[in-house]
């Protein structure tokens, strides 16, 4: 049986980690969408792995894949694949020969139009990856997609027909003077090289076919969060893809009941977080914001900008838990909470004078949303290792009500905890694949 780890909010939620966490039980781990816009990290032992593209899984020795929902810099995932193996690690790492190609042009292209935004006071905050721009191709049929990597009369055919479209675009719409990024030869060469080691390594599959061929449990592991999902999301402030349960169907070519019939889990962090813009009714500055930043690291992984905080949303977990339909959540950093002397949650908006318990459809009115909040007490800074050590009980009372409002708020019981940066420092109260491969699943919210 299998197990979906899914953001509950606008990333950075901690997917990594607790995918890494709850790995242990499983055979293999697979990206479904995003690309290395993506930012997970995992420490165990004080020892700190920073991945982009590598499903969080390897860490712990399951097999990778990277479906064909994701858009796949190569420059990233052989860097992170070497890089790993120099540390001692042995990653089995695959990728589909259908998921879209990010080539250096995408970045380009990505940096520009931003930049345009800005001028217009639309900008999103991208990481200027190239992540859009090669959905974007995707979408308008004119991609190149990794197989096309291993057969070079295509790929030649492909860059000859789209680069000069490209070059015009960067030239005349946005005034970039146009290099290597936008030459045929020089893009031939190098992502022929690419398709040489992908054959060399037999790293490409039909990913459907592989893990219909799979046995044992999988998770699947999205990137970004569901306030961030193209569909379902505060758009346009949103990524390019769907990191919903939804996206692991479609982003792998796996059947529904594969997904369907295992556990979704909601991974939240016990406040909020933010990089780029967008709405976000129950952000906060000042003081209190900079100690909570300090003492969280909130600072991206990908761009090292500072993220926006602000108190737990309920009305966008909400919104979360009826698109997954969450068997259950995870929830992290209640560490970071213990700096602060009170604390607030948001359980429900005013808007234009009506009390409304979701976000609105529209960034506009979620931008005029007042948040209304219910007030608790804080708690005092722990032995965190040790609270994780003794288990649930061993946290303060006050963490435990707070922890224990939001599972019966949502309706969902919560999996695991996180009290501290590494994996020792996780409070598993249920593995749910572990639970999954017993069969001792309970019915779907």
């Amino acid at each position: 049986m299998n197990t979906t780890l899914v953001g509950s909010q606008f990333g950075d939620e901690g997917k990594g980690r607790m995918t890494d966490v709850f790995s242990a039980a499983a055979d293999a781990v697979v990206r479904f969408q995003g690309g290395d816009n993506a930012g997970h990290t995992i420490d165990v032992d004080g020892e700190e792995y920073s991945l982009r593209l590598v499903p969080s899984g390897v860490v712990r020795g399951k097999t990778g894949v990277l479906g064909n929902g994701c858009v796949v810099n190569f420059e990233t995932l052989f860097d992170e694949l070497d890089r790993l193996r120099e540390r001692g690690l042995t990653p089995e790492v695959y990728v589909s020969g259908r998921a879209t190609v990010v080539l250096p042009y995408h970045r380009v292209l990505d940096g520009a139009e931003e930049q345009a935004r800005e001028v217009s006071a639309t900008a999103v905050g991208t990481t200027g990856n190239g992540i859009g721009p090669a959905y974007e191709d995707a979408t308008g049929r004119r991609a190149i997609r990794v197989a096309e990597l291993l057969a070079p009369e295509t790929l030649r055919e492909r860059l000859e027909h789209v680069v000069p479209q490209k070059r015009v675009i960067a030239e005349s719409l946005y005034g970039v003077d146009t290099g290597e990024a936008f030459d045929v030869d020089a893009l031939f060469e190098q992502f022929r090289a690419y398709g040489d080691r992908l054959d060399r390594e037999g790293m490409v599959v039909d990913t459907g076919s592989f893990l219909a061929d799979h046995d044992g449990n999988v998770v699947f592991e999205s990137a970004q969060g569901t306030h961030l999902d193209l569909d379902h999301g505060s758009y346009p402030f949103v990524t390019s893809s769907n990191p919903t349960a939804g996206g692991a169907v479609v982003g792998t070519g796996v059947p529904p009941e594969t997904v369907a019939d295992g556990e979704t889990v909601g991974v939240v962090k016990a406040y909020l977080s933010r990089v780029g813009a967008g709405p976000m009714p129950t952000e906060f500055e000042g003081e209190t914001a900079t100690t909570l930043r300090e003492a969280a690291g909130e600072f991206g992984t990908v761009t090292g900008r500072p993220r926006r905080v602000g108190w737990l949303d309920l009305p966008m977990l909400r919104h979360a838990t009826q698109v997954n339909g969450y068997t259950g959540i995870t929830l992290g950093h209640l560490d970071a909470l213990a700096t602060l002397d009170e604390l607030e949650v948001c359980t429900a908006y005013e808007l234009d004078g009506e009390r409304i318990e979701t976000p609105p459809h529209s960034a506009d009115q979620w931008e005029r949303c007042v948040p209304q909040y219910e007030h608790f007490d804080s708690w005092d800074e722990q032995d965190w290792q040790s609270v994780a050590d003794r288990g649930y009980e061993a946290l303060p009372e006050n963490a435990r009500a707070y922890v224990e409002f939001v599972s019966e708020d949502l309706g969902v019981p919560v999996y695991a905890l996180g009290v501290g940066p590494g994996r020792a420092a996780t409070i598993v109260r249920e593995n749910p694949v572990i639970e999954a491969d017993t069969g001792a699943q309970r019915p779907k919210r």
